[in-house]
């Protein structure tokens, strides 16, 4: 269904393409970026050696879906920044196939124990396709970022 290849610079536009509103942006990476995103954020943000991005090809058509990283803390693989950029792919258990790319990369390469992500919770969809692979809320884990004078409230899986 899906491969993961390493996000290198010349794949930057088209994710850039694919966050078209500030509210893809918030909903993609949260705080981290300022609209509109840019090559150079990125490549700022992919200088830390802590993080590793992926573009996600569809292998039947071999054409790029969307966007996945993974950041390494002290103790804990964080997944973040998932995004299905081609609409319609949406709803179609991309999303799913790549939280199952992810964790079979983490398993081959990361020495970590604890997995994690994190999400909006207005983001209904998501936070199904986290459940289906096995993620749970953390009600005691929970954030709030403040978002054109609307609170959004950021859960824990």
């Amino acid at each position: 269904m899906i491969r993961l290849v390493k996000f290198e610079k010349e794949m930057h536009e088209q994710l850039i393409s694919w966050v078209e509103s500030e509210e893809d942006l918030m909903l993609f990476a949260g705080s981290k970026f300022t609209f509109p995103l840019t090559s150079e954020q990125l490549k700022t943000s992919l200088t830390n050696e802590q993080r590793f991005a992926f573009q996600v090809i569809d292998t039947d058509t071999n054409l790029p879906i969307g966007h996945c990283e993974i950041y390494l803390t002290d103790e804990t693989v964080v997944l973040g920044r998932i995004l299905i950029g081609d609409k319609s792919h949406r709803g179609k258990g991309f999303g799913k196939a790549i939280i199952i790319a992810l964790l079979e990369y983490i398993k081959l390469n990361i020495d970590r124990l604890k997995i994690e992500l994190n999400v909006f919770d207005f983001n209904y969809n998501a936070i199904k396709c986290y459940e289906k692979v096995g993620f749970r809320l953390n009600p005691d884990k929970k954030s709030e970022i403040s978002f054109k004078n609307k609170i959004w409230i950021l859960l824990n899986n």
